[in-house]
């Protein structure tokens, strides 16, 4: 990663979670990474967390940047400081803005050397994220290096057509929200069973993190796998017929495309 300063706008928990990442692959150091947010509340409280600059002059924040992260609200761009389109003169943006293309993010930025659209997911804070990315233009070779670098630190990343990013919004970025929801599930069918609350939660996260490790290391599919653990008329069939007659797959396939139809509307926004 260059030495040069990145600069974040915006300290929300996707931004915290960039900077938890790159801090804990060591990216970059605490002061290559400046910040700022609206109110600048949740940048000092950044700040404070992990070492890095809290910076409210704009100008000042921007002066020093090569690269430049936009992580505020996506419904903030409209109404977003205007001096952004002469401070970014010349740098690489990086946005993480869910839903705006890159059409919007260059009238916002007009001067930027580039411009990176990206959907980072939460576990990057661990260095566990999966990133799809597009550009405006082809990235330079620099760039490029600049920008894989700074993926690779959250985890793993993807170059996609923009045509796409609707639908990896909701499959990347809201997926480890949905998760949470199915081991919160897991757990609350445990305690209907008649398990502690504590212990039905620890076997159910075990249980989804050795299911995912398996997944990721077979050369299998899901269904194949799901197979395997199936025996005719035993206790999975049951569960699995559960979740058949309730339409389990058409649920979340509507929970994947109410995402992407959202991201859309964003963009329109």
């Amino acid at each position: 990663m260059p030495s040069s300063r990145i600069a974040l706008i915006g300290a929300g928990n996707l931004a915290s979670a960039i900077v938890r990442g790159l801090l804990a692959k060591k990216a970059c150091a605490p002061a290559d990474l400046a910040c700022t947010s609206k109110t600048g509340g949740t940048a000092q409280k950044l700040a404070a967390d992990t070492g890095i600059t809290f910076e409210p002059d704009l100008p000042r924040l921007l002066a020093g940047a090569d690269t430049v992260i936009i992580a505020f609200k996506p419904q903030s761009l409209a109404g977003a400081d205007p001096r952004l389109a002469e401070l970014t003169t010349g740098k690489l943006v990086l946005s993480v803005l869910a839903g705006k293309k890159l059409a919007r993010l260059a009238q916002a930025f007009p001067k930027a050397r580039n411009i990176v659209r990206t959907m980072p997911n939460t576990p990057a804070a661990i260095g566990a994220g999966m990133t799809p990315f597009c550009a405006l233009t082809p990235l330079a070779a620099t760039d490029r290096a600049t920008v894989e670098k700074l993926l690779g630190a959250l985890g793993q990343f993807l170059e996609l057509g923009e045509e796409h990013m609707d639908t990896v919004t909701a499959l990347v970025g809201s997926t480890p929200a949905f998760l949470f929801e199915f081991v919160a599930a897991l757990r609350d069918g445990g305690v209907a069973a008649g398990l502690p609350a504590d212990t039905a939660q620890k076997l159910a996260l075990e249980s989804v993190l050795g299911s995912a490790r398996l997944l990721a290391r077979s050369t299998e599919t899901p269904e194949a796998l799901r197979d395997k653990v199936t025996s005719p008329n035993g206790t999975t069939y049951a569960g699995l017929q559960v979740m058949a007659s309730r339409q389990f797959r058409e649920t979340i396939k509507e929970t994947i495309l109410a995402g992407a139809r959202r991201a859309g509307e964003l963009s329109r926004d």
